[in-house]
């Protein structure tokens, strides 16, 4: 399951061009020269950078820019970072890796970067947090009921760079072994603010109910429960959830009517919502994609 991006991943505009341009043109010396003004605004750049992303409809564009601005948050997050930018950097490495990275070696490798960056964010945040991925299943209960609402942000995106590793390393059993503590911590969330990133969580929770049949032990009304919530929840303006619902759920259970309306509503839709324009961009070519399909699927 690819992972979902959303304005949690991405925050405020700024212009790609202007950024892209000096860093190609002058290479280390561009970045040299900006020092000081990246250390006294790095976490607004880092939103800056991410939100521009967001609200740019061709995937295209963005994905061949991303490896500059990786390598931007990557020089930002060497010395003595705060919690948010380490947070930024965890997000853009492990969308990069979910969406336009095709299963493999590379995948793998900013994948694990991204969830070094969420366990570092996470040690920074709260030094009890340090242990938090390693810790067993009923230890993390115990931590995971003293979370509260402020701690959202950094529970949603170390659980969603923690599965998004464990995706890219799904033929290491030891590694998906862990995926139930990432599902405490995505229900978790729920609790505490169902509705944040266009409830990204429900999403995410659909996809893991729905990996395996129910003969085999998956859950597929409890999926479609949060597929259906996480598009309530962003008013159908998330057009991923739709895309995953008829993907995750509707060819589970081989319900082709449900698949074939769920896509046609997607293409049919405008693409363009704040912070979620370059995600419903992504979501109609998927869309397209699975329509080709149905056919062959049904």
């Amino acid at each position: 399951m690819k992972i979902p991006l959303s304005k949690e991943h991405f925050r405020d505009p700024i212009c790609l061009r202007s950024l892209i341009l000096p860093l190609c043109v002058t290479a280390l010396m561009a970045i040299s020269g900006c020092s000081s003004l990246i250390a006294a605004q790095t976490g607004k750049l880092a939103d800056n950078i991410s939100m521009a992303m967001l609200d740019n409809d061709d995937p295209q564009l963005v994905s061949e820019a991303m490896p500059t601005f990786l390598i931007l948050i990557d020089s930002m997050a060497r010395d003595e970072p705060d919690t948010e930018l380490l947070i930024a950097a965890a997000k853009l490495n492990g969308a990069y890796a979910g969406i336009f990275l095709p299963e493999g070696e590379r995948q793998q490798k900013l994948s694990s970067k991204s969830f070094n960056y969420a366990k570092r964010a996470a040690c920074q945040y709260q030094q009890t947090f340090c242990s938090i991925t390693t810790l067993p299943y009923k230890e993390l209960q115990v931590l995971a009921a003293k979370l509260d609402k402020q701690d959202v942000a950094l529970t949603y995106t170390l659980a969603s760079s923690w599965l998004g590793y464990i995706q890219a390393h799904s033929d290491d059993w030891q590694i998906v072994a862990d995926l139930p503590k990432v599902k405490l911590l995505l229900e978790k969330v729920i609790i505490l603010d169902e509705s944040y990133d266009y409830g990204g969580a429900h999403l995410y929770l659909g996809g893991i109910a729905t990996l395996l049949p129910p003969s085999l032990g998956g859950k597929p009304e409890i999926g479609r429960s949060h597929f259906e919530r996480a598009i309530e929840l962003s008013q159908g303006q998330h057009l991923l959830a739709k895309v995953e619902y008829a993907r995750r759920y509707a060819r589970l259970v081989f319900d082709q009517e449900l698949h074939h309306q769920l896509l046609k509503e997607v293409l049919a839709a405008d693409i363009h919502a704040e912070g979620l324009t370059l995600i419903n961009a992504l979501a109609q070519q998927q869309a397209t994609q699975l329509l080709a399909e149905e056919a062959d699927y049904f």
